[in-house]
């Protein structure tokens, strides 16, 4: 019985380790964080807007609009770590496949810039 708790010993310290750190990292900032409060920061401020106004205040279109694009181009790169994982398998269907792709996401990527989806006015 002596052995198997031998050889969880690692474990525990590791987990001690771990415990001690995440919570000296949790407390440590309360103690040496310069504390000067200013109401502008303070203040609540999500998506461009105060949090404060009428609840059906319109949103501009453009947050949307880049959280569609955001996900789109995500996507893209969320495909090309399997393809380049498998490169040397996949042959030459393969890699003409993924041009393809690549060449209807960069014809789409063109399509947003020059409609100005890309623009923050």
């Amino acid at each position: 019985m002596n052995e198997l708790l031998q050889d969880y010993l690692p474990l525990v310290i590791f987990i001690g380790v771990a415990f001690v750190l995440s919570i000296g990292l949790l407390v440590v900032p309360f103690l040496v964080a310069h504390k000067n409060p200013d109401p502008e920061k303070l203040s609540a401020y999500e998506c461009g807007f105060n949090a404060f106004d009428d609840a059906r205040m319109q949103f501009d279109v453009r947050f949307y609009l880049v959280a569609i694009l955001f996900i789109i181009f995500d996507l893209e790169v969320a495909f090309l770590f399997p393809w380049a994982i498998t490169f040397g398998n996949l042959g030459a269907f393969g890699f003409w496949s993924m041009m393809v792709f690549l060449a209807v996401l960069t014809i789409g990527f063109i399509y947003e810039w020059r409609k100005g989806a890309l623009e923050w006015d």
